[in-house]
């Protein structure tokens, strides 16, 4: 288990997130269409996985739009926005902000992606969602940058991640 906290309180994920290096966990997550996806549909490309508690916040919403404009002046770069929100919602909030650059993708059916990556907050107030957190993938799909903000109403680190995703192969 990880400590971060929410609004200053102390609250447990179940665990930690993949290590640099490390083989990404595969993960069954479903899009606006209802539509599985697995890691193995984004095989060859590198991956800015952001994961949110949900988007109904100001704060993840913020952390979408701010990836969004990233893919937008990044053609190619394949950013995947993960939250425990419906499909629906999911889709609908990208409608609304005019966000067409990123792929939402919802733990609807399975809080398995949030058990597997160590991000599932197991007490506390928003207990069942995923922390905020970045993990950038090779195209191999190995973890080569990884961040839990430590305070879940903060932002992550949007440079470093950029930075780790834009990264010629191999460096």
């Amino acid at each position: 288990m990880v400590s971060v906290t929410f609004k200053g309180s102390k609250v447990q994920t179940n665990g930690e997130l993949p290590q640099i290096g490390a083989k990404a966990p595969d993960f069954v997550l479903t899009d606006g269409d209802l539509k599985d996806h697995t890691l193995n549909d984004f095989s060859g490309k590198r991956k800015l996985i952001s994961i949110v508690p949900s988007l109904d916040t100001d704060v993840c919403a913020l952390s979408a739009k701010k990836f969004n404009d990233a893919a937008k002046s990044n053609p190619g770069i394949m950013i995947l926005f993960i939250s425990a929100d419906l499909p629906f919602a999911q889709r609908r909030f990208c409608g609304n902000e005019g966000l067409k650059n990123i792929l939402t993708l919802s733990m609807l059916r399975s809080k398995d992606f949030a058990e597997k990556y160590g991000v599932l907050i197991i007490d506390g107030p928003l207990a069942g969602l995923a922390s905020r957190s970045v993990v950038v993938l090779d195209e191999n799909d190995k973890v080569i940058y990884r961040e839990l903000v430590p305070e879940i109403t903060k932002e992550p680190n949007y440079q470093k991640a950029l930075d780790a995703m834009l990264q010629p192969a191999g460096q």
